[in-house]
């Protein structure tokens, strides 16, 4: 009974993904929570998410800023294993108000217009939240978009570079929930669902974002963003 509206959670998110660079686990993770048990949520959205940003990465490869994808990716594992440890023993709603503050803090950043050069304190920062948020709530997206957004990068390049991060940190994010026992068997056959869709809703976002130029694509971003932290602040409220 769960398949159609799984289905159409997946290809919305993955549209979102596909324009703006982000947003699948921030726009599929509180709509399925509704659907399945969160926790299950959070996996399954793991378990597409990597299978949707390996296709971007691969396909867009020619266009990813190699040096930022890998420290990013590098610096994500330093937070990875406290966001396990966050996800088996933290509340519910306190994981969903921490996003909501993130999200918040990113849409400021965005929407302040700030240029910031990626100094290694920076890097290392913004990859270890990215870890944590990754495994504890499968919504990392935020605090990476907004740091390469900040680096001034077109928006294929933006697309793709997010992309090679988020494959990797995916990689990563998916064999820690083999390893503490959070993915099944039920996780892996929604992944199906989601995967299908997600082809459906990613080819769709691929061709507006050919269309679109960096002042038009900077607004999205910032509505994206705004958009995600209303829905976590509201989420988080529903919680308490």
């Amino acid at each position: 009974m769960a398949t159609v509206p799984v289905f159409l959670i997946f290809a919305v998110a993955a549209f979102a993904q596909s324009v703006t660079g982000f947003g699948f686990a921030l726009v599929a993770v509180p709509l399925l929570g509704s659907v399945i048990d969160p926790k299950a949520a959070v996996v399954t959205v793991g378990e597409v998410s990597l299978l949707l940003t390996t296709a971007t990465a691969m396909a867009d490869h020619r266009h990813v800023r190699w040096p930022v994808a890998l420290a990013f990716s590098g610096t994500a594992l330093l937070g990875m294993p406290l966001g396990l440890l966050v996800l088996s023993e933290v509340s519910a709603s306190t994981l969903t108000a921490l996003i909501a503050v993130v999200v918040t803090g990113c849409a400021a950043i965005v929407w302040r217009g700030w240029k910031l050069e990626p100094t290694p304190l920076r890097v290392g920062a913004v990859g270890a939240l990215s870890g944590l948020l990754l495994t504890a709530t499968g919504t990392y997206g935020p605090p990476l978009a907004t740091a390469v957004r900040t680096f001034g990068l077109e928006p294929r390049a933006f697309r793709a570079t997010l992309a090679a991060v988020f494959t990797f940190s995916g990689a990563l994010g998916v064999a820690g929930f083999f390893w503490s026992g959070e993915a099944s068997r039920s996780t892996w056959q929604l992944c199906l669902v989601g995967g299908l869709a997600s082809a459906i809703g990613g080819w769709t976002g691929s061709r507006v974002l050919s269309s679109l130029d960096g002042a038009h694509f900077r607004r999205i971003v910032l509505g994206a963003l705004l958009l995600s932290a209303a829905v976590a602040l509201a989420r988080a409220s529903t919680l308490l």
